[in-house]
């Protein structure tokens, strides 16, 4: 045992060195591959360390500031008036509208994704497989805005939408929809209804590819398995499909819930006059310069988040990732 302990330290010991700063420099962080450990991860360590969770401390801490409402300036001094404040009726509406929509976005993107994804991970083959992934990544190598102005024609009345409902002679039912107090606006344009059909079209493919991944896992004999034994195919669906996928669609929906809760263009672009909270903060921190409401504001998503993230490791959902 001493033996095989000792041997590489004499072989280090014996190897020359090479000539050269650079070779000495080799020679030195090859016997000490802690400083050479340091080295690689020190950068990123400190980018995230200090820009990442650093900026994210520095926006904890103004939000624990308030606005003096006679000068208004800053007021360095801690306080919990500014959540008081985003507790208002007004500002606690727009947290409940925004999160509302996201969990509808989530959840209708679940329910299209999955047969895509089923049909992906069963059936395509060879090209076919190549062909679904280019028609999944395509839309995603577009320009962001590109899209968003191009679904804003779609949908506004003079659209390739209202056309298709006035020739089926459907334009009182679009009419009515449009109508509801929930939906707001005079145009799918200015909608609830239009901001949830672009949040779904631009999300949908950050939710295909987990579940994709996670029916993939899924073997072929548990399926054939559960018809031998006399299960239906809805059971089969809802007691060994469903719960294999789960993962991948827990995944799927940390994408589509935290870019839903957190966009501002969309709701910015294709929207009613009701604010989402990327708009308040934008409206608070640009327009009426209160940077502790803002921040405080943009800390609610980070606390949605952080517990939605802490369930879905707990249901396995980082395994799909």
């Amino acid at each position: 045992m001493t033996a095989a302990v000792t041997q590489p330290i004499a072989a280090q010991s014996i190897l020359p060195s090479r000539p050269g700063l650079g070779g000495r420099l080799s020679d030195f962080l090859w016997k000490n591959p802690h400083v050479l450990l340091l080295v690689l991860l020190g950068p990123p360590v400190l980018w995230l360390g200090i820009i990442y969770v650093g900026s994210l401390l520095a926006l904890l801490v103004q939000s624990f500031f308030s606005i003096d409402d006679f000068s208004g300036l800053i007021n360095y001094e801690f306080t919990f008036a500014t959540y008081r404040q985003l507790l208002a009726d007004a500002n606690l509406d727009i947290i409940v509208r925004t999160v509302t929509m996201a969990a509808v976005v989530t959840v209708f993107s679940a329910v299209i994704a999955f047969p895509i994804a089923y049909y992906a991970a069963r059936y395509a083959k060879g090209k076919w497989k190549a062909i679904f992934y280019l028609g999944i990544m395509l839309p995603l190598w577009s320009s962001y805005l590109v899209k968003i102005y191009a679904w804003k024609l779609i949908l506004a009345k003079e659209g390739i939408i209202t056309w298709a409902f006035a020739k089926l002679h459907l334009l009182w039912l679009l009419d009515a929809w449009l109508a509801l107090p929930v939906i707001g606006g005079n145009s799918l344009s200015v909608s609830y209804t239009g901001t949830f059909i672009v949040f779904v079209y631009v999300w949908m493919p950050f939710m295909i590819l987990p579940i994709q991944a996670a029916l993939e896992r899924v073997h072929g004999n548990l399926i054939e398995a559960s018809s031998d034994l006399g299960g239906t195919p809805a059971q089969t669906f809802r007691h060994v499909l469903f719960p294999l996928a789960l993962p991948g669609i827990v995944a799927g929906s940390i994408f589509t819930f935290s870019l839903t809760l957190g966009d501002y263009i969309i709701p910015q672009i294709i929207g009613s006059s009701r604010l989402f909270i990327g708009q308040a903060v934008y409206a608070q921190q640009g327009t009426a310069g209160n940077i502790p409401l803002a921040a405080a504001f943009t800390v609610v998503p980070i606390v949605i988040m952080g517990l939605y993230l802490w369930a879905a490791k707990r249901m396995g959902a980082f395994d799909a990732l």
